[in-house]
């Protein structure tokens, strides 16, 4: 069952809205409930009683991880690197 992603770039004084589609795999929980995992992201899952609240809970984590990563990634370059935005599809 796919959901999508909303993500926001600024590019100057412009903001640019990109909509990414991501699978969340939802199975019932023994214990009464429901968890969810995201194969495109590794590490992101979510948990709820109800699968609205599932899911809500594996779209931010998705959010956190790219955030991160991302964060991450960027600590690490040289100042005078190049950066632009490509858009893909």
């Amino acid at each position: 069952m796919p959901k999508n992603f909303l993500v926001i770039l600024q590019v100057g004084f412009k903001f640019f809205f990109v909509k990414s589609e991501f699978t969340a795999i939802i199975e019932s929980a023994p214990e009464g409930g429901f968890w969810a995992v995201c194969p495109e992201v590794p590490g992101a899952n979510g948990q709820g009683e109800t699968m609205e609240e599932t899911k809500r809970n594996l779209i931010e984590a998705i959010e956190l991880i790219l955030d991160d990563r991302r964060e991450d990634f960027l600590r690490g370059l040289p100042e005078d690197a190049i950066q632009e935005k490509i858009l893909i599809g």
